[in-house]
């Protein structure tokens, strides 16, 4: 046997008088690695041929007889009838193999193994090498169970065509085989103990063995009243659930016997069914101590009750679905393990193969698809309120009803079913489950969850629900503050846009004892803290020119000022060089709300944040997303906020008030908003006073509110605050 390419140079390599056949050498090939190589076949007929391992084309053709010439059919057969050949002739190749690996061809990868590799991972096997040897890899069916360990074993041939794994899971059990090069191999389903069906090729007699371990396995137990040891209830069972208002016939129905274990002690035995025959049963001895059937199938009890029905009663215990029975509700079944301790957090359901608390679900599933009703009467503690949230997210909250269990005589909370049964009778229970509430979706609401708040509204018994004066009386007729709206306001520079919001602000605490967070980023603390001590106190805060010699704020004056700004006013500022974003706002925002009960935010202005927005996502739709965000934060703390954005440059300005659309940036500033507002100031002497000031209404959504229009102002510059024109 020679490889290509060394038929001239290399004699042909010979053990006990006979050539290596074909077929050796493509097994042997492929352990030494190389991709394409070529093999040259020498038998007693006295003619050889080169052949590429990988396709098994003819690629030299000497012949020394007359004989047929190779085809792949007998090239096979000659593999078949290589596997017998002896060790000595192995070995002499891998000598050989070891020489030609020092060589160019020594880190190739074998055709065979990558074969294998394919065929492999078709199954979602995968090994971190696929040369001859025994893997320890993750199960592609069980996944390793909740541990994600490498339970799975493979095993790959020293000829490197066949692979066989098993996974070392006692709950998965996978076993399967893989073959090359093998024209008699058929596909068979190997299941595993969790029914999960793998595909995989394996010959005859493996099949043969597989077979054979199959009938050696523990046949499935098998449940009946005798072979449980079942007997009939005895008087003092029977009385027992009569105490519990649940009658002979109900017991009889269901099958409801017991049992006698150690020390004579009587135990209650509840045959969960599937198809009328026992599947499992479950125990509730003294004490309320239960157990179930060792390798009983875990199912829902009273399974075949809600078969091809359309509404079903869920409940927690299996004395509640009897007493659900009493009051005449057959179609209810109960959980066979009770309640998990509370709800998990994560609202992402695991695997089905991991779902164990949860499996009789999962393997009572085909009840449940044309079931368009579900029913949850768990009990009212917080384990049963978690068991609720449980079943609700695995069958579907849009399907779900959730029972509200009410109060007995005494004005304590009943607890389930059973104590409904026995405190208020069968008839109140059925009218509570007939009163069952839709179980709750988080985003979706029927109005009957407002009708308080809709009454309130009504009766106007909240007192600012049409708006809170702006303390200005011919603002009012035009624009009031609501709460949990956002107000945007714009202007030219210099227009006074800051403060006519210090100004409101100062009216709205004098009149309503309002208190703000201020997230100013364009003001410095103490210049801030001036004005609003100016607005406040009505006196200049310096012995300035603007002052025009009014006296300056005391002392006194000026204490009692900062006690007032600390109470009422809270600084948003960012004390590092960065600029905040926008969440980092309205964060603290929220934290202000539940800290401070404020009930206004300023936000001034817009471009003083950073705007670092991802690259696939336009300016316009940026600016929506921000102010969807604001005024989700406005309406879910009913606080107002005020958010001033400037114009944009206007080339040709003369003088005139800009309008919402000149907003830098985006439309969805005047679209989103509730509230418009531009503030103007008088520039030009011959047009009217230079301390007339302009609210120029331009946007209301509540028309109970306010309506488009104009207010004029005058500002006061000694004090810094405004007044109506009236007033004047």
């Amino acid at each position: 046997m020679l490889l290509a390419g060394q038929l001239a140079s290399r004699p042909v390599y010979q053990s006990r008088g006979r050539c290596i056949t074909l077929s050796k050498s493509l097994m042997l090939a492929s352990q030494i690695g190389l991709v394409r190589c070529a093999a040259v076949l020498v038998d007693s007929s006295l003619f050889f041929d080169s052949i590429d391992l990988l396709s098994g084309k003819l690629l030299h053709d000497r012949r020394w007889s007359k004989r047929p010439p190779i085809t792949p059919a007998r090239v096979w057969k000659s593999h078949e009838r290589g596997r017998q050949f002896n060790t000595r002739c192995t070995s002499s190749f891998q000598n050989y193999a070891l020489e030609e690996s020092n060589g160019a061809v020594s880190h190739s990868v074998s055709s065979h193994e990558h074969s294998l590799q394919e065929e492999l991972e078709n199954i979602r096997i995968k090994l971190s090498d696929y040369r001859p040897g025994q893997y320890r890899t993750l199960c592609p069916w069980c996944e390793g169970g909740s541990t994600r360990e490498k339970s799975l074993s493979v095993r790959i041939s020293n000829d490197g065509l066949n692979a066989v794994f098993q996974c070392h899971r006692g709950k998965c059990g996978a076993v399967g085989f893989k073959e090359l090069f093998d024209s008699e191999s058929k596909g068979i389903n190997v299941t595993t103990k969790n029914s999960h069906v793998i595909s995989a090729s394996v010959k005859s007699d493996i099949r043969e063995k597989v077979a054979a371990r199959d009938q050696h396995k523990t046949p499935a137990p098998c449940f009946t009243a005798d072979h449980l040891g079942l007997t009939p209830l005895s008087q003092e069972v029977v009385s027992y659930f009569q105490n519990r208002c649940i009658t002979q016939d109900t017991l009889k129905r269901n099958g409801i016997m017991q049992v006698v274990k150690s020390s004579n002690q009587v135990a209650v035995a509840f045959p969960f069914k599937r198809d009328g025959k026992i599947v499992n049963c479950k125990y509730r001895g003294t004490q309320k101590r239960f157990w179930q059937e060792k390798g009983g199938e875990k199912v829902l009890y009273g399974l075949d009750d809600i078969k091809n029905v359309k509404d079903i009663i869920i409940v927690e215990g299996e004395i509640d679905k009897l007493s659900m029975e009493e009051a005449g509700f057959l179609n209810c079944v109960s959980v066979p393990d009770g309640a998990p301790p509370k709800a998990s957090p994560d609202e992402n359901l695991p695997p089905i193969q991991e779902d164990k608390k949860y499996g009789y679900l999962w393997t009572c599933k085909d009840y449940f698809e044309k079931v368009t009703r579900i029913v949850l009467a768990t009990d009212s503690d917080e384990p049963g309120l978690a068991l609720a949230e449980e079943l609700a997210r695995r069958l579907g909250r849009e399907r779900c009803w959730r029972v509200k269990w009410p109060k007995g005589e005494d004005g304590k909370q009943l607890k389930d079913a059973n104590e409904v049964l026995v405190r208020l009778g069968k008839e109140a229970l059925r009218a509570v489950v007939e009163k069952s509430e839709l179980y709750p979706i988080r985003g979706l609401f029927p109005f009957s969850n407002f009708y308080k708040e809709i009454d309130d509204y009504y009766h106007l018994r909240l007192g600012d629900e049409r708006g809170v004066s702006t303390g200005w009386l011919g603002l009012d007729e035009f624009y009031r503050v609501v709460p949990g709206e956002l107000t945007i306001i714009t202007g030219v520079p210099n227009s006074g846009k800051s403060e006519w919001i210090d100004a409101l602000m100062c009216n709205l605490n004098s009149s309503k004892s309002w208190t703000f967070a201020l997230c100013s980023m364009e003001n410095k603390v103490r210049e801030h803290a001036r004005k609003l001590l100016e607005k406040h106190l009505k006196k200049p805060f310096f012995d300035a020119p603007y002052s025009n010699s009014v006296p300056r704020m005391t002392r006194e004056d000026l204490e009692g000022g900062k006690k007032w700004l600390n109470d009422n006013f809270f600084l948003i500022r960012c004390e590092d060089n960065e600029l905040p974003s926008m969440d980092w706002v309205l964060k603290l925002a929220k934290a202000a709300v539940l800290r401070h009960g404020i009930r206004g935010l300023v936000i001034d202005p817009y471009n003083e944040l950073d705007h670092q927005r991802p690259s696939n996502q336009t300016e316009t739709e940026y600016v929506s997303q921000i102010l969807t965000k604001v005024k989700r934060f406005a309406q879910h703390h009913d606080c107002h906020v005020w958010f001033v954005a400037h114009p944009k440059q206007l080339q040709t300005w003369r003088g005139q008030a800009p309008n919402l659309y000149d907003i830098s940036g985006s439309a969805h500033f005047i679209n989103k908003c509730d509230n418009g507002l531009v503030i103007h100031r008088n520039r030009d002497s011959d047009a009217g006073p230079l301390d007339e000031v302009k609210v120029l209404v331009r946007k209301v959504r509540n028309k109970t509110a306010g309506t488009i229009g104009d207010a004029t102002l005058t500002y006061d510059r000694v004090t810094g605050t405004y007044l109506d024109v009236e007033q004047i």
